[in-house]
């Protein structure tokens, strides 16, 4: 039905008479052409969302029913090729987190309903059914897959420490968004550029550096940069239909262990350590008090860092160059100063919205480095606690639902 009206809209307009006919000049003026969004434009949203949902649900059913890496593979191909090469990499549910964020504090922003389906959809399938968005449908994880050509493992310890990131990364792309600064995911994503065989060269060799690197640590940006990757990483663990290594009972005899290259297979862990109560009262005492102390000490220096980060927005950069103009350093004067001075407006006023500007980064630095240190404060307490399990069995949270492990496995059913 949408369709249908939409097509009438695009023939109604195709047929209709010009009710204003332009002025003539006699000086030589050239009417410029106008761009107008076209009903077309509305359908391609359509289309590109139908896609996108219907590629989710096929992944779904090539990881959870099929259990092929083949069909994961040919999605994955399919994904690079129309929402990375075709469609250049927007919408992108990464990206999403901005808009999103920003339709959270700014009640001026109007979300495109698009953007909203690619940010949720994800979400709802991997509650569901574990990260299969990662496995088939993101170009971004597409293009890093297949160039995984000599994985190798680069232990439990760095990974760890390198997961840290996304997190820094997710928190600091909220503070940007929700001050209405910068959309910093979108400023320094590493394959747009490339998908619009467009980018910056400074870009460029980002970009292909993470690629470079790709070829031997399976997807980089996937695993230590991704912000979305946090977001899918919490919601995956309460997955209800999750890929499971083996149909039935586990043989262990590890060959999926050796064929994932994200080391997102947990090993079986029968054997306890026998503690005595008062190591295990301390043990817990320990992590109540490390917890919070790391998200006091990050949200101090967060807090600190208030100024630095700040320095980002526009209109406080100005306001510092007003007051310290020896900070230019004899630079030319930024094209943000130009359209100021140009404007009229007093300096009092710039001075204003510079210091309340300040003062959100000042309150957001003690939430970002609080989180940061929640987080930080969670990985050493859980490197105190031991999970005990009998089989190989895919971490919910890192496994990328790729099937590689469902195809090195010798019970098929």
């Amino acid at each position: 039905m949408i369709l249908l009206i939409l097509f009438s809209w695009q023939l109604t307009s195709a047929f209709a008479i010009q009710r204003f006919p332009k002025p003539e000049f006699e000086s030589g003026y050239i009417t410029p052409e106008t761009l107008l969004p076209t009903p077309r434009a509305n359908v391609l949203e359509v289309m590109d969302v139908a896609i996108f949902l219907i590629a989710m649900l096929l992944v779904t059913w090539a990881v959870l029913n099929r259990r092929s890496r083949k069909l994961v593979f040919w999605i994955s191909i399919f994904s690079l090729a129309y929402f990375g090469f075709y469609r250049e990499g927007c919408v992108c549910s990464i990206g999403a987190i901005q808009n999103v964020t920003l339709a959270l504090f700014s009640g001026s922003y109007a979300i495109p309903w698009t953007v909203l389906v690619f940010f949720m959809a994800p979400l709802l399938f991997t509650l569901a059914f574990g990260r299969t968005f990662c496995a088939g449908v993101c170009p971004f994880g597409a293009l890093q897959d297949l160039i995984a050509w000599f994985p190798r493992k680069i232990g439990p310890k760095l990974n760890a420490i390198l997961g840290i990131i996304p997190y820094i990364y997710l928190a600091l792309a909220v503070l940007y968004s929700a001050t209405e600064t910068d959309f910093i995911i979108c400023r320094y994503d590493p394959f747009v550029g490339i998908f619009r065989i467009n980018a910056t060269f400074s870009m460029f060799l980002f970009g292909g550096g993470l690629l470079l690197s790709g070829i031997f640590i399976a997807r980089p940006y996937c695993r230590f940069l991704c912000p979305y990757s946090v977001l899918l990483n919490w919601i995956s663990r309460f997955s209800r239909y999750h890929l499971t290594i083996t149909p039935s009972v586990c043989v262990q005899c590890r060959l999926c262990e050796d064929a994932c290259p994200y080391e997102a297979i947990e090993k079986p862990v029968t054997v306890k350590n026998p503690k005595s109560r008062r190591t295990i009262v301390r043990t817990f005492m320990l992590i109540m008090l490390l917890i919070p102390f790391f998200v006091l000490l990050g949200g101090w220096t967060g807090s600190r860092l208030h100024e630095t980060l700040a320095m980002v927005n526009g209109k406080v950069r100005m306001a510092n160059e007003l007051v310290n103009p020896e900070t230019i350093n004899g630079e030319p004067e930024s094209i943000e100063m130009t359209a100021f001075k140009a404007s009229g407006k007093p300096v009092s006023t710039l001075y204003e919205e510079a210091s309340g500007i300040l003062h959100q980064f000042y309150i957001g630095g003690w939430i970002v480095g609080g989180f940061i240190g929640l987080i930080i404060g969670g990985f050493l307490a859980s490197r105190l606690v031991t999970r005990y399990r009998t089989d190989f069995e895919p971490n919910r949270g890192t496994c990328l639902s790729c099937a590689r492990c469902t195809d090195y496995c010798p019970i098929k059913s």
